[in-house]
């Protein structure tokens, strides 16, 4: 992680793989797949991270379904055209991957360091339970003009602090990858189960205005 331009998104996953790779897409003749890794949160229940894995860092054709993986990467989005506007998806761009029969004491299972810039006025609410929470979409720069758009999430004394950031604010996060199904209403008696990912924000700092 010594290259500069990769400094203000940083991503260490590890956890089992539960899937096959799954053809995501191609750029200039590199395939890029889909891998599913579980990763255990201190809650006893889990996360489903969708790994993006190009066939020249890892040999798509195995199997490694139960076996162990350790990631170093970017989480990245796009837009995918669906029903007329535009999907954000998210998964975890893989720049090193290593799969392994168990998991090294050192590894970080689910961790996460964005650098970027308030896009959206943050969102401020309380759960029926009175929990306070804030959504803040956060605009972080990739190299040649582009930018991935990161939805996080924070909670309490953090989330009253998110909500005086401004549009354009400059700030970094650190946190974890989530997963969250939802039910998506596709007509008046239709349901689709669908999955959500955003970052569980641990800690904040709202830097000065250039």
């Amino acid at each position: 992680m010594t290259d500069k331009v990769f400094d203000n998104n940083q991503v260490s996953i590890a956890g089992e793989v539960i899937s096959d790779f799954i053809f995501s897409h191609d750029v200039f003749g590199e395939g890029f797949y889909i891998l599913e890794v579980q990763v255990s949160r201190l809650s006893n229940s889990y996360d489903i991270i969708p790994i993006m894995v190009s066939e020249r860092l890892s040999d798509v054709k195995q199997d490694y379904k139960g076996k162990y993986v350790e990631i170093v990467g970017q989480f990245r989005s796009y837009n995918r055209h669906e029903e007329s506007k535009n999907k954000l998806v998210l998964s975890v761009f893989a720049r090193e991957i290593k799969f392994v029969d168990e998991l090294s004491d050192s590894a970080k299972p689910n961790h996460i360091f964005l650098d970027g810039f308030v896009c959206k006025q943050p969102i401020y609410r309380k759960t029926p339970l009175g929990r306070e929470i804030a959504d803040v979409l956060l605009a972080v720069n990739r190299p040649y003009g582009k930018s991935d758009y990161i939805p996080c999430i924070c909670w309490g004394r953090n989330a009253r602090f998110a909500e005086t950031f401004s549009v354009g604010g400059h700030v970094q996060i650190w946190g974890r990858i989530q997963s969250r199904e939802y039910q998506k209403k596709i007509s008046e008696t239709e349901f689709e189960k669908r999955v959500a990912y955003e970052v569980s924000v641990s800690k904040l700092e709202y830097l000065e205005e250039y």
